[in-house]
């Protein structure tokens, strides 16, 4: 017990001390949790001899962040990203398995040994990768998704990988009990165990089984164990609810042998649509950030620098080559799929390391006879030496974001819209924002367009979904489903982009709602002109409520300052219709003779209403008291 909290205080007190400096030096906190790792761990020896338990304990922040995301995705969502799952995603593999293949067979080894090689060094790093992108807000853009959908699918192509690698397996190789380490071995040696005692057809039933039991507890059984919790009212106990479904899952996952995360990853999705999913991010959010930090610290403290440098150049070589073949087939499969640049250049050095289910593949191909014990453990090296290096990798695509912003001739091409809404809006900034706010507040889809990038990935920041474009464009609304959509909110500063928005908008589609800013009362003229439906002012409802808090410290009561502002509020809307009929395009509204004497009658019209209800409130409550007396 002694030594678990001296490593305890030791694996914190490094994070606490490194990842701030890292943060603060525009690093990242992943680079500060491998950096924190490798001086408690290869330089100065603080973590014991139990780096790799503590490695395994620490994979499960990357099954509670599989779960995570899990919850941001409806079923539908990720239907709609099948194309990218199986295209994308399995080109990447096959892609970089042959590559990686016939590189490995012209250095002279089996074909066997070359083809593990190539499936084992095809994966990526999910916890590392998606750590970054959502750190650094990407994880909602266009490159980000593309990332993720292969991510996703190299962790489910995990599970045939480990039912084909032992067919690899060298005829006449002593399996070897400790090729890589004890632990990783043994747990690999207890899936072969388990796979050969049921037959392949009991295998699938089990496995088929486990997936529909995660969907059926899902749907089925959480919403009632939730109202059962609830009735105890103790925080703690959601908290422990939460845990509970998490762990139980990736030990059924496990059971059948396969990915704990991918496990979680489904029942995430089922329960995207539950009420409780708000509550589950809130109660596992900590969970997640403190065991993949552990876990980045495990990565960083059980590099072997003895190893390394016994052979430094050759397996620094070798790491390099790997990053260089990935980062060229992600290239091509990025031009194949015609992304952005920017989007382009995000996924492509955001996939070029191998991954931590590579320490996994490797020591159950050397305890399945597939690797010999030297191989697997320069595998070893070259996976955590590549994963080393991927925070560089986002460092280089930040620093080559900020070049390309500085050259004025290079203009940022709009992101690919993925999905369609209900409502459009258009325009994110201060009064675009509050409106996307309250419909999402409401369970409604919103697809939210603006031309600014930082504002776009302010958005991302906080976990909103929103597409960097210019709105005005056609063909930008057709994506976003103008067609089908039921509401457009066009809420951009510029008053002539506003016009010719609406005048788009409704010669396209007639029967669109169309809801739009306007800066003053041309603007509202303007906008009414051409077939805007409701106009909203900027500043006038927060003016007219400015207004009343004048009244109310002034001595009017609450009551009538707002019976006041109501007056106000429908008076001049109905002048604006009347005023609109009259406005002249093109002609200053001073020297609009009929249009200026229009105005002033309407003024002496509210003034007298004004005039008349307060007069009415008054004789109201004069009247009050009698009433009293009389009952």
């Amino acid at each position: 017990m002694e030594n678990f909290f001296l490593q305890a205080t030791i694996f914190l007190g490094a994070a606490l001390i490194a990842v701030p400096l890292a943060a603060r030096l525009g690093l990242g906190s992943v680079l500060g949790y491998i950096a924190a790792g490798i001086v408690i761990g290869p330089i100065l020896g603080l973590t014991g001899n139990d780096t790799a338990g503590l490695q395994h304990f620490a994979e499960f922040g990357v099954v509670v962040m599989l779960f995570l995301i899990g919850l941001e995705l409806e079923p539908r969502t990720l239907w709609d990203m099948r194309h990218k799952l199986l295209g994308l995603g399995g080109l990447q593999i096959v892609l970089t398995t042959g590559v990686i293949m016939g590189l490995t067979y012209m250095m002279k080894q089996p074909w066997e040994e070359a083809l593990a090689i190539g499936l084992i060094l095809s994966l990526s790093s999910t916890a590392i990768v998606l750590q970054s992108l959502t750190e650094k807000g990407l994880i909602q853009t266009a490159g980000g998704r593309n990332v993720f959908s292969v991510l996703l699918t190299q962790d489910i192509a995990v599970i045939p990988m480990l039912a084909f690698l032992p067919l690899l397996a060298v005829s006449g190789r002593i399996v070897p009990h400790k090729a890589v380490d004890d632990h990783a071995a043994s747990e690999a040696l207890s899936l072969v165990s388990y796979a050969d005692r049921i037959p392949g057809w009991g295998l699938t039933l089990i496995t088929v089984g486990a997936i529909f039991f995660i969907i059926f507890a899902g749907v089925f059984l959480t919403r009632p164990l939730f109202r059962y919790i609830h009735h105890a009212r103790l925080r703690e106990m959601y908290t422990a609810f939460a845990l509970l479904m998490v762990v139980s899952i990736a030990v059924l996952m496990d059971f059948v042998g396969l990915s704990p995360a991918l496990g979680t990853f489904l029942a995430g999705v089922v329960l995207a649509n539950s009420e409780f999913r708000h509550e589950l991010e809130s109660d596992l959010e900590p969970f997640k950030g403190l065991l993949l930090g552990l876990f980045f610290i495990t990565v960083g403290a059980g590099f072997d620098f003895q190893g390394f440098f016994g052979d430094p150049f050759r397996i620094l070589a070798l790491t390099l080559l790997l990053i260089g073949v990935k980062i060229g087939v992600l290239y091509v499969l990025a031009r194949m799929w015609k992304l952005k640049p920017h989007d382009r250049w995000l996924f492509t050095l955001g996939l070029g390391q191998a991954g931590e289910f590579g320490f996994v593949l490797v020591s159950f191909a050397a305890a399945t006879g597939v690797l010999g014990v030297a191989l697997g453990q320069k595998l070893v090296l070259i996976i955590a030496l590549s994963m080393l290096i991927t925070p560089l990798l986002f460092i280089l695509y930040e620093n080559r974001t900020r070049w390309l912003k500085t050259e004025p001739e290079q203009e940022q091409e709009p992101d690919e819209i993925d999905e369609t809404g209900s409502v459009i809006i258009a325009g994110v900034g201060r009064f675009g924002q509050n409106v996307n706010a309250l419909v999402r507040s409401v369970g409604l889809k919103s697809v939210v367009l603006d031309n600014d990038m930082a504002v776009v990935q302010t958005m991302r920041a906080f976990g909103h979904k929103g597409y960097f474009g210019d709105p005005t464009r056609p063909e930008l609304l057709k994506a976003a489903g103008i067609d089908s959509a039921k509401v457009l909110v066009i809420a951009v500063d510029d008053p002539k982009a506003t016009v010719k928005l609406v005048k788009y908008a409704r010669k396209l589609r007639p029967d669109l709602h169309i809801i739009a800013r306007a800066r003053d009362d041309v603007s509202v003229y303007e906008l009414y002109v051409a077939g805007a439906d409701d106009i909203v002012r900027e500043m006038f409802d927060s003016s007219l409520r400015a207004g009343r808090y004048v009244l109310e410290n002034l001595g009017f009561s609450e009551y009538e300052a707002a019976e006041a502002e109501d007056e106000f509020y429908h008076h001049d809307r109905a002048a604006l219709k009347e005023l609109a009929a009259l406005w002249k395009p093109g002609v200053p509204i001073e020297k609009n003779a009929e249009y200026s004497a229009r105005v002033k009658e309407l003024y002496t019209e509210l003034e007298a209403a004004l005039e008349a209800r307060q007069q009415r409130s008054k004789e109201a409550a004069r009247a009050a008291p009698d009433d009293k007396t009389e009952a």
